[in-house]
């Protein structure tokens, strides 16, 4: 799209695989692409990492795996956060040497126990920080459950030019119960992941990773004219993320639609959904 570049999360419910799905979303007009692995794929990584390049698409961004992130908070836990700690190390390595700029995390993960933050916590993200610091490679701390954990390190660490905020808005949607987020770590955004839903299920508002449904924008209930205008007010002048998913969750249908798609207009789906959403964030930019 003229004058923003576009980013798609790989996923695995494409059926297709990496370097398919890298070369599907340079057809479609897409320049960038992220994804998500996890310990011991770093084979796969690479490999990505060099089709990737071969066609000219930017590896926007690693998503690290948050097996231990909860773990590092809790002393009790001790061997589990060291292994979170070595983990994040070792994919901020994987970054450095592959050129990707940035990488995710989740500070968080887990629904039945409030993310309580201590200093033992906040002394191990330090750990991968200073890392992340050593390195040259930007950290994007996600919105998650746990929310209590991001502000956290986001008022910690905010001083910290490595340090930044990744806003996935139907998390904000869902597992911040619409919390405005840009408003409180907008100046820190560095990843976007863009996405729909339809808020917390459950009456009395309980969050459940079910409610996570990452259906294509304008699909669900977010208010896109007022994201926009949030997304602009940052200054965010990056590329912008899609994480979208085409399969439901369990027990959840609202995705089967997409899933019944052939995966190419699914993708060509997204793209539209993608330029129209930063056609918006345009024109608020540029309102008079």
């Amino acid at each position: 799209m003229q004058g923003q570049k576009l980013c798609l999360s790989l996923n695995g419910s494409f059926g297709l695989t990496d370097a398919e799905q890298i070369r599907l979303f340079k057809r479609t007009g897409f320049e960038a692409f992220t994804g998500h692995w996890n310990v011991g794929d770093d084979d796969r990584i690479i490999e990505t990492a060099k089709v990737g390049k071969e066609e000219g698409m930017i590896f926007n961004a690693f998503h690290a795996p948050w097996n231990h992130t909860a773990d590092m908070w809790d002393e009790k836990e001790k061997e589990d956060a060291e292994q979170g700690v070595k983990d994040l190390k070792h994919f901020l390595d994987l970054c450095a040497k592959l050129e990707i700029p940035v990488m995710v995390s989740h500070v968080y993960v887990g629904f039945d126990e409030p993310c309580v933050p201590t200093e033992f916590g906040l002394e191990n993200y330090g750990k991968v920080i200073n890392h992340a610091e050593k390195l040259g490679i930007k950290i994007a701390f996600e919105n998650t459950e746990g929310e209590e954990g991001l502000d956290a390190l986001l008022t910690t660490y905010r001083h910290r030019e490595c340090v930044g905020f990744c806003w996935d808005s139907g998390h904000e949607m869902c597992y911040n119960h619409s919390k405005d987020l840009l408003a409180l770590y907008g100046d820190k955004l560095l990843v976007t992941h863009i996405n729909d839903n339809l808020g917390v299920k459950d009456f009395n508002g309980k969050t459940f990773w079910h409610d996570d449904l990452h259906l294509l924008p304008f699909d669900g209930i977010a208010d896109w004219d007022y994201n926009a205008k949030r997304l602009a007010k940052t200054g965010f002048n990056d590329i912008l993320t899609f994480e979208l998913n085409n399969k439901s969750k369990p027990n959840r249908h609202e995705n089967d639609k997409y899933f019944k798609m052939p995966v190419e207009e699914y993708v060509a789906q997204a793209y539209i959904r993608a330029c129209r959403f930063a056609v918006m964030v345009d024109k608020v930019k540029n309102a008079p």
